[in-house]
């Protein structure tokens, strides 16, 4: 019986020790000798490399700090979300920076970090439909919309050129931001015959207005979304080709959200006969899309500059715990209130000019890509 007990107590610690471990490993720590942190970073996944990017930026810019800093990711749940915040609050954090999966759900999250006097930072993403949200660091959203239909009209040539729109998630306030910058530059492309749009039967009916609602916007999303998932914009993709013509081919343009969605939607066009060519936007500047990008497979991205972005939140926040207030370059609407906001510019990067943006930089190691000039 003496054996037995020892083993069941011997068997608890284990378990025990097992659970820390794994505690431990779910988010990156640097905490302060009592145990609290200074600075909580929510981020939406380890499941797209744009987000472990920013991870390691996050890293590499509290190196240099004093200040006490624990990262956490919430998995595509915004119920993971508001419990890695309440976790972050019980640590004593002072200043809460974070991504949101779903900006109007965010808003509880936002709301519990304000009950607790936690200043919120919404990064990348607008938290939206609360008051509880302090400041907002971005890139200039509407921006990296028009870049990339811009992209597609310097590339067209004649009219009739069939056009494929694709949009982020429905949940996230920037794939509306990125929609309104693309749009606002081909509509008129579109309207004056150089671009036909081939698989939103919601956008060809709205293609004569130039500016679009909310609401407007949401009918067209709601058709061409690809949730940020690239299992989902390869099978919309299949889907739209499927239900295309063959004169509904040919030299194609295809408006793309971000890096992960063009590379499954630039793979499935490739694969489609009747398909010529085509030219496709992207934007994060991926590793895997700056790699396509040099070998002819992806046409552009919208190189957003995640260790300025980074820079930016970092300041804030430690103006935050200084007791100063941060400096700002505009604001945004979240539904709710303006929140201030401190805006980063963006640079479309091609194979003219990838190696300068991306590698001369210093963004990227050269002898991460092959095939390199």
């Amino acid at each position: 019986m003496k054996k037995n007990r020892k083993l069941v107590i011997l068997s608890a610690v284990l378990s025990a020790m097992m659970l820390f471990s794994v505690a431990c490993s779910s988010g990156d720590t640097e905490g302060n000798g009592d145990g609290s942190v200074d600075i909580g970073i929510v981020l939406p996944t380890k499941d797209e490399p744009r987000w472990v990017q920013d991870e390691t930026r996050f890293k590499e810019a509290l190196a240099d700090t004093d200040y006490s800093v624990e990262i956490l990711f919430s998995q595509g749940s915004s119920a993971k979300e508001k419990e890695n915040v309440e976790s972050l609050l019980t640590k004593g954090i002072k200043v809460l920076i974070i991504c949101p999966h779903d900006g109007d759900a965010a808003a509880a999250a936002a709301e519990a970090a304000a009950a607790e006097g936690v200043k919120v930072i919404s990064y990348d993403r607008l938290i939206t439909g609360t008051d509880a949200v302090d400041y907002y660091v971005t890139f200039d959203s509407v921006a990296v919309g028009a870049a990339q239909g811009q992209y597609l009209i310097d590339k067209a040539s004649g009219k009739d050129n069939p056009l494929y729109l694709y949009a982020g998630a429905a949940t996230d306030n920037n794939a509306f931001l990125f929609f309104e910058g693309a749009w606002s530059v081909l509509q008129p492309k579109v309207k004056d015959g150089t671009f036909v749009i081939k698989n939103s039967p919601e956008a060809v009916a709205l293609q004569d207005k130039a500016e679009l609602t909310r609401d407007e916007m949401s009918k067209i999303i709601g058709q061409i979304t690809t949730n940020w998932d690239f299992n989902e914009a390869k099978n919309k993709a299949e889907s739209h080709l499927t239900a295309a013509s063959a004169a509904d081919k040919g030299d194609v343009f295809i408006l793309a959200p971000n890096d992960g969605t063009a590379r499954s939607i630039a793979d499935t066009f490739a694969t489609d006969t009747d398909v010529t060519s085509f030219v496709v936007t992207g934007q994060d500047a991926e590793k895997a899309s700056v790699q396509y990008i040099i070998d002819g497979k992806q046409s552009m991205t919208v190189f957003k500059d995640v260790r300025t972005l980074v820079k930016d939140s970092i300041d804030m926040a430690v103006s935050i715990l200084k007791g100063e207030t941060p400096g700002t370059t505009g604001a945004y609407d979240n539904k709710n209130k303006e929140v201030p906001a401190k805006q980063t510019e963006v640079i479309t990067v091609d194979q003219e000019n990838v190696k300068a943006a991306l590698i001369d930089s210093g963004y990227y190691e050269a002898s991460e890509f092959t095939g390199l000039e």
